[in-house]
């Protein structure tokens, strides 16, 4: 049983600490939460962190929020608690888990150090190589998931606290509050590209990692397109996304 795992009740255990500085350090230097992977291999022998308690904290936080969110729009209070299960459950757990596993499979067959399709070696953010055999390396699972959770957390940040609070400007019909609400979007995806990559970069034995900075290029573009009249607001926001009926 992987350790993540067993840890998972083991609340004592749990660096609840280091978790609340990892979520401030995403938004203001996300470049330092990825510093601390050269301690953490030395020590640990492993890139993946097996400790559950950021999972755990972002899970409260959507809690949080997905309370806020229900009991200004939901209709009922079964409505409420569908909205906390789907911000939990499927916005966060799952589609991490989803992009984790995407993430895995292409980003080892396409990056990864016996790579035919991409080919060309490079020695990451930090040079471990030198000291760990960069041959014998792999992608752990758990470490994809960790760089996914850790993502996450600029789309809380921007599209479930800061549009939330937000949203009696930005669901209105005038252009500032669509280029406002776009904004909003284009920031929390470049945020999470951004992680995304500065969690690959990292590892030492995958090459071309800035390859994945390239959707923000799309990203960019498609944002530019939508300031021509498509309100992501009225169409995205997680209350729209969670299946439930809205008090009219």
């Amino acid at each position: 049983m992987p350790r993540f795992f067993k840890r998972l009740f083991k609340f004592p255990q749990m660096d609840f600490e280091m978790a609340i500085w990892e979520m401030m350090s995403l938004i203001i230097a996300p470049k330092k939460v990825f510093r601390s992977i050269y301690y953490h291999k030395q020590t640990s022998k492993t890139y993946h962190r097996p400790d559950p308690s950021f999972t755990y904290l972002l899970s409260a936080f959507q809690l949080l929020t997905s309370l806020a969110w229900g009991f200004a729009y939901a209709s009922s209070f079964a409505s409420i608690l569908k909205i906390t299960l789907v911000f939990i459950f499927v916005h966060f757990l799952l589609s991490s888990l989803l992009i984790s596993t995407l993430n895995f499979f292409l980003i080892k067959y396409l990056l990864g150090p016996n790579s035919k399709i991409i080919p060309g070696r490079r020695r990451g953010l930090y040079d471990l190589s030198a000291n760990d055999g960069e041959g014998k390396e792999e992608l752990e699972f758990g470490y994809c998931w960790d760089v996914a959770i850790r993502a996450f957390v600029p789309v809380w940040v921007f599209l479930y606290v800061v549009q939330f609070l937000c949203m009696p400007l930005v669901g209105t019909d005038h252009w500032v509050s669509l280029a406002l609400s776009n904004t909003l979007y284009l920031a929390a995806l470049i945020y999470y590209f951004i992680i995304t990559f500065l969690g690959y970069n990292a590892l030492p034995f995958l090459h071309h990692t800035e390859l994945l900075l390239a959707p923000i290029a799309v990203t960019v573009i498609l944002w530019f397109v939508s300031l021509f009249g498509l309100n992501l607001s009225k169409h995205l926001a997680p209350i729209f996304l969670s299946g439930v009926a809205l008090r009219k």
